[in-house]
């Protein structure tokens, strides 16, 4: 965990940016527009929302929510699995309507696409960040920390 606001912010960059080089690959693939150049349109401004919502609004609440729930507080595991459930649906919940307005047509049921498209980034999304994106910006975050440590 970051033990202050660099290493935050060190930490935020690195989960985001992964996070949405996974998810736009993904949607891409999905809905068969997957480029090399389509894929670095959409990285800025994606990265840019997503940071904005993942700094602003969805991080902040998830670590509350999270630190309410009847867990035990002293283990990793169970605090690193709540902010990380907490964060991904509150992420796709934003990024979803993100996805939406960057289609080239709005579709005529925005409702159903919304949750259609929901479902299918959270099924993405969750075992992306449990299984890969997580785990290397904890490793990033340790070999920095390691470095800043032995710098003392």
């Amino acid at each position: 965990m970051p033990r202050n606001k660099k290493e935050g912010i060190i930490f935020g960059v690195t989960m985001c940016f992964l996070m949405v080089c996974g998810m736009s690959t993904y949607n891409l693939a999905l809905v068969g527009k997957l480029s090399f150049a389509k894929f670095v349109i959409g990285l800025i401004p994606g990265f840019i929302v997503a940071f904005f919502f993942d700094t602003v609004i969805v991080g902040p609440v998830a670590k509350k929510i999270a630190f309410k729930l009847p867990i035990n507080k002293n283990s990793k595991l169970q605090i690193i699995l709540a902010i990380s459930l907490l964060m991904v649906t509150g992420m796709v919940t934003f990024m979803s309507i993100f996805g939406l307005l960057m289609r080239p047509e709005i579709p005529q049921n925005i409702v159903s696409a919304y949750f259609i498209g929901w479902g299918m980034n959270f099924i993405a999304a969750l075992p992306l960040q449990l299984l890969i994106v997580g785990p290397i910006s904890r490793l990033k975050l340790q070999m920095l920390q390691r470095y800043f440590d032995s710098k003392i």
